[in-house]
């Protein structure tokens, strides 16, 4: 008996020879690889955690520069975008020919589209990840010094200065991610994104409550059907810039595609996981929609056309502190757990290609068993992961701190990569795997989709690169 490719061969003597039958280990799934025990409620809670940051709760400043209207319609239509073509992404998973999976979103455009788009989509892929690692570090110590600067305010009164640095709070995250990152890969930190799911709703709920609160209370400001109105202070280049601006803030809130097919390998193969993972997607955007509509429609309906660009950490609100307080507790929690959902498909992508590369190396391939006293531990440190991730973790927090501004430069690179990774990959993949043919009314809507798409996020980093400009203005 022998163990080949991680699948059990048995050879028994027989009058005609050599007799082989493939013994299929419990513990493995059917490529050889351990066994997959997500589920559709692991997989929406994955999802929620990439897709609901605390990005939710600039939503009524979105829906302020666009009024009403456009800003209700680009809420809901962007909602039935992003859940048609996360279902056309899904069905990407596995080859067509050969029912083969594909474990990251780059090899399931290589499958469909070939090397060179490979290429672009690895690109587009990982600056996104990798510029969301930052910027949730910069923005979890934005609510960890809103706590301190909420009660500040609330002991000295509202116009005191409250000056608090971020750097101790960003040194401090980053030192608490080196230990959540020695969690091998993204099926083990499921436990982390229900958490995160939670929080996500707790602080969304708290923003929309307290928005709701204010309308109920009478002070609710003045909305209009078109949004914030050209005048002193607002010019009409400006309103357009911000009008660009909210439509690329509300088509990013909803983008999950960079870590999709990445959740989908999570799933348990006892089902089609293509099945799972279109009921996850339902649940999610749906999940999403409802508390987006909540915060940006109550928000704006609340402070009007002086929305906030983020209602808890902009100081919408200093009352009740306690309840802020625990709001911005909540956005801490959650952006722990979507750093690691963010970032553990790039640890596992250079991971991946390094024991390609050293086959045989210990230190990249060996892993040592934690054990207390005689008990083994379902836990082994592997010295090539440690070394590599906190050397990630460090670099990510650098950058955060070395770059106040990153958050605008992350809606840049949001912008840019949201079209390709969102609509155009999963959109081009579909036509290819079904033969859709050209000129047919099934090609022209999916072109109308795609083209409508790229149109928006031009138009979002037309506005991105107006308001990093602003912001390096300002630190200027």
């Amino acid at each position: 008996m022998e163990e080949v490719d991680g699948q059990v061969i048995q050879f028994v003597e027989c009058e005609s020879g050599l007799d082989i039958h493939k013994v299929v280990r419990e513990d493995l799934d059917d490529d050889g690889r351990p066994k997959r025990t997500g589920t559709m409620w692991t997989a929406s809670a994955h999802i929620i955690t990439a897709v609901i940051g605390s990005g939710v709760l600039s939503l009524a400043w979105a829906v302020a520069q666009l009024g009403w209207v456009a800003g209700v319609a680009s809420l809901l239509t962007y909602g039935c975008i992003t859940f048609y073509t996360s279902n056309l992404l899904a069905e990407c998973y596995r080859s067509p020919g050969t029912g083969k999976r594909n474990y990251t979103y780059m090899e399931a455009v290589k499958d469909n589209l070939g090397g060179k788009m490979n290429f672009a989509c690895g690109m587009a892929q990982y600056a996104n990840l990798n510029g969301l690692v930052v910027g949730y570090t910069v923005t979890a110590a934005i609510s960890m010094v809103a706590i301190e600067k909420s009660n500040c305010f609330h002991r000295r009164g509202h116009e005191a200065s409250c000056e608090v640095s971020h750097k101790p709070y960003m040194i401090g995250l980053g030192l608490f991610e080196i230990v959540l990152s020695q969690i091998p890969n993204i099926e083990q930190v499921w436990w982390l994104s229900i958490m995160a799911s939670i929080m996500s709703f707790g602080y969304s709920s708290i923003g929309a409550g307290l928005a709701f609160a204010i309308m109920l209370s009478g002070h609710g400001k003045r909305t209009t059907v078109t949004g914030v109105e050209v005048g002193p202070g607002l010019t009409a280049a400006r309103k357009m810039w911000r009008m660009f601006t909210a439509l690329g803030d509300i088509a990013i809130a909803y983008s999950y595609s960079p870590v999709l097919i990445e959740v989908q390998d999570t799933l348990s193969s006892s089902k089609p996981e293509i099945k799972v993972m279109k009921k996850a997607n339902m649940i999610s955007v749906a999940a999403t929609t409802v508390f987006y509509m909540m915060c940006g429609c109550l928000g704006y309906a609340a402070f009007g056309n002086s929305a906030p660009g983020n209602m808890l950490i902009g100081f919408g609100f200093y009352e009740p502190f306690w309840l802020i307080d625990l709001a911005n507790i909540f956005i801490v929690l959650h952006l722990v757990g979507a750093y690691q959902v963010m970032a553990q498909p790039v640890f596992c992508e250079v991971e991946s290609l390094c024991r390609r590369k050293w086959p045989k190396s210990e230190f990249v391939n060996r892993e040592y068993p934690i054990k207390i006293g005689r008990r083994n531990l379902n836990f082994s440190i592997n010295l090539f992961r440690l070394v590599w991730r906190t050397m990630y973790v460090v670099v990510a927090t650098g950058l955060a701190l070395a770059l106040p501004f990153f958050n605008d430069l992350l809606a840049l690179i949001g912008a840019v990569s949201f079209w390709p990774l969102t609509v155009y990959f999963p959109i081009t993949m579909y036509i290819s795997r079904k033969k859709i043919n050209r000129a047919t009314i099934r090609w022209f809507m999916l072109q109308f989709v795609n083209f409508l798409s790229l149109l928006i996020a031009l138009a979002a980093a037309c506005g991105s690169i107006e308001g990093l400009g602003e912001a390096l203005r300002i630190i200027k």
